[in-house]
């Protein structure tokens, strides 16, 4: 027994020591570092690439932290980039069994302003962060490595800037020129005006998880112009943050939250929020997953900022996989074909060389890929589990099925099977936005686009479960307002979303889906009564309706109610939620206050007439206001955004 003893002993003084040992490998250094703005605040989400011996790319943590583990001693460059910083390149030497430090501080620089890099894409620096946790190299939080960062840099070949058409001498007063080969299309958005409440009391929609819009937005400010008003969806926008709602409790795959505070842009209004959000996937049992990647690799997909980056995301997501999952590999240019079997998640490599394989070249046919990714899916279809085809493209179908009306219906035959779409968007020129968006929303999914290396790390590792796991199907919402407590109200986006009343009872009627852990906020302004002919009302005044002004009374009453229609993943027949509003005007929180400054910035840049008196200066004050808890560092970046927008009034949009 004290041989037994004595042996844990040993054994578990053995491991202690392992675990606090913090030597370095004797035939490799590490190289690690802070980077902060000029005025020494920390700045997540910055690009830090190295090229040398080795070449390899992380991304700052939310405390401006990186980590580069086990590195091939020799004179390394490093670049570091961050959307709205001037680039930074310095050069340093890393020694065998020795640790170097690379602190940087990056100043601000001017719109569009990029660095040229060149060779291959460097591979993530997964193995730095998986033995940075072990090394305790950041003790003071570095969660990670590349996995917490933020949106917003460039990595490797990734894009360059605004093309050189874009910038340059003599070019007019606002100093940019028009793309002459710019091809990207956007579905029209019409703002909704007012809306009196007592001829029309309900307002219905489907919710939209998608973020395609803000990374989209985010991509032209970096490139020094305003992005076109079309592609300003302010639902998505306010969707691409994550809230601190409610977590679901009892039965429901999701809660709902609602708030009434002040409006920001017009102190007569009211600003309503309405709050879902979706239960969190249980990390300890997740559900297997078969997917299918259906990759255009037509010639228009050859620039770096599309099939590379594509290759670069999907590797990040193979390194997620467990034995459980299944991956396939379907590519289509003027034909389609089968790159890799259906292939369990453990046979990375195998997987990862499938990847590297792939070329761009030919015309697109897409309906003949997406006919084969489902095929496939179907013939590996998990019972229980996820069943997904991942599209990465641009959105140039000219072969086949080319209009947007065939591919929709094509994809809502396809949806029938049990199996969804998720939709990966890249590239710039001729993006194709408008296609992919009414793909995703037709194929029970998603749509997100892809600006960056840490854009596509937010969308398939962060937030993976999100992406691809469906917790609620056929998502609705119906919101009956209060005659007597509101006099005209307005949805604020949404407005590709809009359904008829009577298709809220419908289960026939499609509608958007929610993904585990997802948020999904929308904001209605609303008008007391005797105030709605002051204001922006599509409808004539009543004669016989009309509320006297001194009919609204604060803190009585309800303001609205709000009923929620879903199916479960794999259900046909529909479920109700409902709650109320009461008319209690209260300071605003977190949540209404971070989103209002996001709505108001979409309104700024859509130039909308129901702005009021929004200003880039409250966005940015508001924002940083009701920044609060930001780990990841997307709501500093917002910040940023908001400022390089109000530095580009009065230029010309893309």
């Amino acid at each position: 027994m004290r041989s037994r003893i004595a042996a844990s002993v040993v054994v578990v003084f053995v491991l202690a020591a392992l675990v606090s040992l913090d030597a370095v490998d004797p035939r490799h250094g590490d190289l690690t570092g802070t980077v902060v703005d000029p005025s020494g605040a920390v700045l997540p989400g910055v690009t830090v690439t190295i090229s040398g011996p080795e070449r390899r790319s992380t991304v700052t943590n939310g405390r401006g932290e990186f980590a580069f583990i086990n590195l091939l001693p020799g004179v390394y460059e490093v670049h570091h980039i961050l959307a709205g910083f001037s680039p930074l390149r310095r050069s340093v030497t890393i020694k065998a069994a020795a640790r170097q430090r690379a602190d940087a501080a990056l100043r601000v620089g001017s719109p569009g302003e990029s660095v040229t890099m060149s060779g291959e894409t460097p591979k993530v620096d997964v193995q730095s962060a998986r033995q940075e946790a072990a090394a305790d190299i950041a003790p003071r939080g570095l969660v990670g490595g590349v996995v917490a960062g933020v949106a917003g840099g460039i990595v490797g070949t990734l894009p360059q800037g605004p093309p050189p058409a874009y910038q340059g001498q003599g070019a007019g007063r606002t100093g940019f020129l028009p793309a002459p080969s710019n091809t990207e299309s956007y579905a029209s958005i019409e703002e909704y005006g007012l809306k009196r409440t007592s001829s029309d009391p309900l307002s219905t929609f489907s919710i939209d998880v998608d973020t395609a819009s803000y990374a989209n937005v985010r991509r032209f400010l970096s490139q020094g112009t305003r992005p076109p008003a079309d592609a300003v969806r302010i639902e998505e926008m306010l969707n691409y943050f994550r809230y601190d709602y409610a977590r679901p409790s009892g039965t429901e795959p999701f809660s709902i939250t609602t708030e009434l505070a002040e409006c920001p842009w017009n102190p007569k209004h009211r600003l309503a929020l309405v709050g879902i959000q979706g239960r969190e996937l249980d990390e300890d049992d997740p559900a297997p997953r078969n997917l299918v990647f259906l990759i255009d690799v037509s010639g228009s997909m050859q620039p770096p900022d599309r099939l590379p980056l594509v290759r670069t995301a999907m590797r990040m997501l193979v390194d997620t996989l467990t034995p459980h999952d299944r991956v396939a590999i379907v590519v289509y240019a003027g034909a389609s074909g089968l790159v890799l079997p259906s292939a369990r998640g453990d046979r990375k490599e195998t997987i990862r060389q499938a990847l590297a394989n792939l070329e761009a070249g030919g015309s697109t046919n897409g309906g003949a890929g997406i006919r084969l990714a489902y095929r496939i899916a179907r013939h590996n279809f998990i019972d229980g589990g996820v069943n997904r085809v991942v599209l990465a493209t641009d959105g140039d179908f000219n072969v086949g099925v080319t209009s947007q009306d065939e591919l929709v219906r094509l994809i809502e035959h396809e949806r029938t099977s049990g199996v969804f779409l998720s939709v990966l968007g890249v590239g710039r020129g001729n993006l194709k936005d408008s296609t992919m968006e009414k793909l995703a929303d037709k194929g029970n999914g998603n749509y997100a686009y892809l600006d960056s290396l840490h854009e596509a790390r937010k969308v398939l590792v962060r937030e993976a479960g999100a992406t691809l796991t469906t917790i609620a199907k056929d998502v609705k919402i119906q919101v009956e307002f209060n005659p007597r407590v509101v006099g005209a109200y307005r949805l604020i986006g949404y407005e590709n979303r809009m359904l008829r009343h009577e298709d809220f009872n419908d289960d026939r009627k499609d509608a958007g889906e929610i993904g585990a852990g997802h948020s999904v906020t929308a904001l209605y302004e609303i008008v007391p009564p005797g105030l709605e002919e002051d204001d922006h009302s599509s409808v004539d005044p009543l004669k016989y309706q009309r509320v006297p002004a001194g009919a609204y009374r604060a803190g009585t009453g309800e303001v609205m109610t709000v009923k929620v229609r879903y199916k479960a993943p794999d259900g046909d027949a529909s479920r109700l939620v409902t709650t109320v509003l009461r008319n209690r005007l209260r300071p605003m929180t977190t949540n209404l206050g971070f989103a209002s400054a996001v709505a108001e910035f979409g309104m700024l840049l859509r130039d909308s007439p129901f702005v009021g008196r929004g200003s880039y200066d409250a966005v940015v004050a508001r924002a940083r206001e009701f920044r609060r808890d930001d780990p990841d560092g997307y709501r500093a970046e917002f910040v940023r955004l908001a400022e390089l927008a109000a530095s580009l009034r009065g230029r010309t949009r893309d």
